[in-house]
C-alpha cells in the first residue's frame, strides 16, 4: 500500500507514478468485481432465472427501475382519486355505494403493496446502478403511505357511517381537491424521473424537475391553509355532532392533509437525487 504522506511528498515523477498505480488498483478492483458478477449471472441463467445472452449493457446497468416506480405512483394516485366519489357518496348517505367504492380503494391500495415488495426484491444491485438504490427506496416508501392514507380516509368514514356536516362539504372538497392536487404533481415529478436519467441530470431537465418542485410546494401550502379552513368550520358545528364522530372526523381531515404532506415529501426525495 502506497503511504498517501509519502507520496504527497514526493518529487513529481514519483508522485505521478504513484497516481497511476492507485488508478491501476481501482481499475482491478472494479473489474475483479465485475468478474465475479459474470460468474453469478452466468449461474442464475443456468437456473433459468436470466436470459442467456443478456447484452452486457444490460448486465452491467441492471434494467430500469424507474418504470416499476412510476407504475406504482400512478395507482396511489389512483386510490386517491377514487376519494372524490366516494365523498360524494357519503355525502348523498349513500353507504352501499361508498363500500363498493372502499373496496375500489382497498384494491388498488393492495396492488400498491405488491408493486411495494415487487420494486425492492427486483431493484438492481448492479455496479453502475445510475440512482442511489436507498434513495429510490425511499421514494418508494413515500408513495405507498399515500394509498395507506386513502384507504384509511375512507375506511374510518365507511366503518362508522359517519359524514361531515353538510355546511362543511364546500370546503371539504375544496381541501380533498387540493391534497389531489399535490399527488397530481408529484406523479408529474416521477414521470420525469425516467428523462433525468436518460439525459444524464442535463441541466434542462434539472431545471424543469426544480419548477415542478416549487408547484408541489405551493399547492402543498394550499393544502395546508384549506386544512385550517376546515378544521375551523368543523370547530363551529361540532357541538350538534356525536363528539365521537367529531373526533375521528378531525383524524379525517387529519389523514387528507397527510396526504399532501406525503406528496411534497417525494418531491424532496427527488431534491436529494437531483442533488446527489
Amino acid at each position: 500500500m502506497i503511504d498517501e504522506r509519502a507520496s504527497v511528498l514526493a518529487p513529481p515523477k514519483i508522485r505521478k507514478h504513484a497516481a497511476t498505480r492507485n488508478w491501476r488498483s481501482m481499475i482491478v478492483r472494479k473489474l475483479s468485481a465485475f468478474a465475479y458478477y459474470e460468474r453469478s449471472t452466468r449461474g442464475a441463467a443456468a437456473q433459468g432465472d436470466i436470459v442467456a445472452d443478456m447484452p452486457l449493457f444490460s448486465k452491467l446497468f441492471g434494467s430500469s427501475p424507474i418504470s416499476p416506480i412510476r407504475e406504482h405512483m400512478k395507482t396511489c394516485e389512483g386510490s386517491v382519486l377514487a376519494l372524490v366519489p366516494f365523498f360524494d357518496a357519503v355525502g348523498k348517505d349513500d353507504w352501499d355505494s361508498a363500500d363498493t367504492l372502499y373496496e375500489t380503494i382497498s384494491d388498488l391500495e393492495g396492488e400498491a403493496d405488491q408493486l411495494k415488495r415487487k420494486v425492492r426484491r427486483h431493484l438492481p444491485r448492479s455496479l453502475f446502478l445510475p440512482l442511489p438504490r436507498t434513495h429510490l427506496l425511499e421514494i418508494i416508501q413515500v408513495q405507498d403511505q399515500i394509498a395507506n392514507d386513502a384507504k384509511d380516509i375512507a375506511g374510518i368514514m365507511l366503518g362508522r357511517k359517519m359524514a361531515f356536516p353538510p355546511e362543511a362539504n364546500e370546503q371539504l372538497n375544496e381541501f380533498l381537491q387540493a391534497s389531489i392536487d399535490t399527488v397530481a404533481i408529484a406523479r408529474k415529478v416521477i414521470d420525469d424521473l425516467n428523462g433525468l436519467v436518460k439525459t444524464g441530470f442535463s441541466t434542462q431537465t434539472v431545471e424543469r424537475i426544480e419548477k415542478m418542485l416549487e408547484d408541489l410546494h405551493t399547492a402543498e401550502h394550499r393544502s395546508d391553509i384549506l386544512q385550517i379552513q376546515l378544521r375551523r368550520t368543523l370547530y363551529e358545528y361540532e357541538t350538534d355532532l356525536n363528539p365521537v364522530h367529531v373526533i375521528f372526523l378531525y383524524r379525517v381531515i387529519d389523514k387528507i392533509g397527510d396526504i399532501a404532506d406525503d406528496a411534497q415529501t417525494v418531491g424532496n426525495r427527488m431534491m436529494y437525487l437531483i442533488a446527489s
